[in-house]
């Protein structure tokens, strides 16, 4: 392995991270007029600790071989991932308001060889925990590159998909103790509350049935989100599962909570209004 430095942000700066990252998406959604809205603004926590705190990346050199790698399964969160790279130093903020035009390379879901840091093109529902796992087995098993993690992340309407369960099968089998993957756990899908379309119940017990270490969270705190991906690092002999708890559209009260903002833009009246109050929070805790 090449040892790099690799500059982290501390675990108590990672809350105003992750809400000027939350402010990214409202202006970019804003800007494109389309775009998934609640469960990127859920996810803002998660992204923000994966990429300034926990995972051995270089955006200088996005292909590095010693990296640790992260899939995003529910590729119409794509604007939380965009803001995310772009934070961390992956190509310009001011990119990000190019979503969705013409000829950009932030697409609606996105696409592996157009933007730096980007792992895998995300679109059909379900796919992302094979591909995760399948590059766990690679590097795990075929490789031995044993100081490498593969991280992915899923929504939870998205385990609706029985690849997800083939899956978690594969990954239980050959012990891939360095896949870790978190369900955003926000009980809404496009069609309403997951528990109304396609009852998931408890998600604990499903993993642990399928073999995986399970551990639930705040999906909202750094904190624990730091130390549950720590813990699933020290399981060695099976794959983690982190089921985060997230509130849709958390940040905008009017989208928290509401599965019609699934799919849906703010207006720019309401994108403005959302990120001073945003940024007022900032400053309170400054």
């Amino acid at each position: 392995m090449n040892a790099r430095p690799l500059t982290l942000l501390p675990v108590g700066e990672l809350q105003d991270a992750a809400d000027q990252v939350r402010i990214s998406i409202l202006t970019m959604l804003a800007a494109a007029q389309s775009g998934h809205s609640a469960g990127s603004l859920g996810m803002a926590e998660i992204l923000t600790v994966l990429y300034r705190h926990v995972m051995r990346h270089d955006p200088t050199d996005p292909e590095w071989e010693d990296r640790d790698v992260f899939f995003l399964s529910n590729g119409h969160v794509a604007p939380v991932l965009y803001a995310s790279l772009a934070h961390a130093g992956y190509f310009p903020v001011e990119e990000l308001t190019t979503l969705r035009r013409l000829g950009s390379r932030l697409q609606g879901h996105p696409e592996r060889h157009t933007l730096p840091g980007l792992e895998s093109t995300s679109g059909p529902l379900g796919s992302g925990l094979s591909q995760a796992a399948g590059y766990a087995y690679a590097s795990q098993i075929l490789d031995r590159q044993l100081d490498r993690f593969v991280y992915v992340t899923m929504g939870d309407g998205e385990l609706n998909e029985g690849n997800i369960w083939e899956a978690a099968m594969f990954a239980s089998k050959y012990k891939l103790g360095r896949l870790i993957g978190i369900v955003d756990r926000n009980y809404i899908q496009i069609d309403g509350q997951t528990e109304d379309v396609m009852p998931l119940g408890d998600l604990r017990s499903k993993w642990e049935a399928f073999g995986w270490h399970v551990l639930e969270v705040d999906g909202h705190s750094p904190t624990m989100l730091v130390d549950a991906i720590h813990q699933a690092k020290a399981v060695a002999q099976q794959p983690s599962m982190i089921v985060a708890h997230t509130v849709p559209g958390r940040g905008v009260p009017f989208m928290e909570y509401d599965h019609r903002w699934h799919g849906k833009p703010p207006t720019e009246e309401q994108a403005r209004a959302a990120i001073t109050s945003l940024q007022n929070k900032i400053g309170a805790r400054n």
